[in-house]
């Protein structure tokens, strides 16, 4: 059986870093009118967690191996998985090349096996540069920081920022 081809657009943003975030991903499978929005958000976060937060609930979303081609305006995480960097991470018992712990660390190790479910290629998108999907994460993602109601963060630390 082929894989079904997705399109997954990103983003996170922070009102205040630390701050209040959110975080959006639009997903969209190729060759239909099928398309799904996705979002949530933290009381006290950061942007570099809403990035990879979206990522990683876009991926797992997927109910069935796909091969998804990935969009982010995000560096750290699109250099973390392109430069293998993340690889490098978990097979050092992620302590990066500094000899300092990895930041977000919890949410590194979930991404791995999601990449070994899905075939993921990663693109680098400048954000706020007129992309519409990436415009729509965005507004989704800012839109949820602005929420009073949300729920904690239950792996930020002071220390990630």
């Amino acid at each position: 059986m082929r894989m079904k081809n997705v399109t997954i657009y990103t983003d996170g943003s922070c009102l205040g870093n630390p701050g209040p975030g959110g975080w959006a991903a639009i997903l969209q499978l190729d060759g239909t009118e099928h398309r799904r929005e996705l979002s949530g958000g933290a009381r006290l976060t950061t942007n570099n967690r809403m990035e990879l937060n979206a990522v990683l609930e876009a991926l797992g979303t997927l109910r069935e191996p796909c091969a998804v081609a990935l969009y982010t305006d995000s560096q750290y995480v699109c250099h973390a998985v392109s430069k293998g960097w993340l690889w490098g991470w978990k097979k050092k018992n992620w302590i990066k090349s500094d000899k300092k712990p990895v930041k977000n660390v919890d949410l590194w190790r979930r991404l791995p096996a999601l990449l070994q479910r899905h075939e993921v290629t990663f693109h680098w998108l400048r954000g706020h540069a007129g992309h519409a999907e990436n415009e729509r994460c965005d507004e989704l993602a800012r839109s949820v920081a602005a929420r009073a109601d949300l729920p904690e963060d239950a792996g930020f630390s002071p220390e990630n920022v």
